[in-house]
């Protein structure tokens, strides 16, 4: 197998053969499974062989706009079941709330929905002042977002709230090409609010303990794949678990752009489907 230059990045190159041995993936959903919900061709037929080779498939992703169920009817709708296998960066961040505290939510209602089901107070930041105070402020993607938005998520922060991201993705993928993803609203809350952010979601320690809370004692890194189309969050999770990282080309990154040396790649593929072919045969 030809080694990966970590400058010269293409598709269809394996660097070791972890992948073979995987009884767990661990999959990202946009750049992976689908674009704006239009599915990536192949991408449902690879999950399906996946399991029907007895691995396991759980659907990571930092989307922290929809709620699980949402989450879960959107799979459906293209042919893929996830009851019971989806971790998103909003349960992420709510990993760091404690029940009662008063929580201003700057997101959309997935985000809203794991503070409550953490025993979170709930209030939507929808840019009227004096709501009180707050022990802390959730930011996510949010199409709504506004100045009086941000006037109201700052001014909280400013009070004393702290600030927690549900991830830090500048972009996300679309048929139409990158659209901004949560960090670019995290970043104008948090120079607006003067706070630095604790951030949730893939690649950092609250959706590693996220993703180990779902699967339980059956985690084993040495036989998990995390499968991912942008290394600086999907290659860096897979770091910090210490399972290996499948890069595939369907999203962020395109064939032939490189990747960071200090980000290990198990296999650099074309797509999904490829994985599928690799592990399951």
């Amino acid at each position: 197998m030809p080694v990966l230059d970590g400058r010269r990045c293409n598709d269809l190159h394996v660097i070791d053969n972890k992948m073979v041995s995987a009884r767990t993936v661990l999959c990202d959903l946009d750049g992976v499974i689908w674009l704006g919900r239009e599915p990536i061709p192949g991408s449902r037929d690879a999950v399906a062989r996946l399991r029907a080779s007895g691995r396991r498939v759980v659907f990571v992703t930092n989307n922290s706009v929809d709620r699980l169920e949402d989450h879960i009817a959107a799979l459906r709708n293209i042919g893929i079941r996830a009851d019971g296998d989806i971790v998103s960066s909003s349960i992420a961040a709510a990993h760091l709330i404690v029940p009662g505290e008063r929580v201003l939510v700057t997101g959309g209602p997935g985000v809203a929905q794991a503070v409550e089901r953490k025993g979170g107070l709930v209030v939507v930041n929808d840019g009227i002042a004096d709501r009180g105070s707050f022990d802390a402020v959730i930011v996510g993607l949010h199409r709504d977002f506004d100045y009086a938005r941000l006037a109201a998520a700052s001014r909280a922060l400013r009070d004393g709230a702290r600030l927690i991201a549900t991830n830090s993705d500048s972009t996300y993928p679309t048929p139409q090409g990158l659209e901004p993803g949560g960090g670019s609203i995290v970043a104008a809350v948090a120079v607006a609010g003067e706070r630095l952010p604790t951030f949730a979601g893939k690649p950092h320690q609250p959706m590693a303990a996220a993703i180990a809370a779902l699967i339980g004692e059956d985690f084993d890194a040495a036989t998990t794949v995390m499968v991912g189309d942008r290394p600086e969050t999907d290659g860096l999770m897979a770091k910090r678990l210490g399972c290996a990282f499948a890069l595939v080309r369907t999203g962020v990154l395109q064939t032939g752009q490189a990747v960071d040396d200090d980000i290990p790649v198990a296999a650099d593929l074309a797509d999904l489907a490829a994985v599928a072919a690799m592990i399951a045969g």
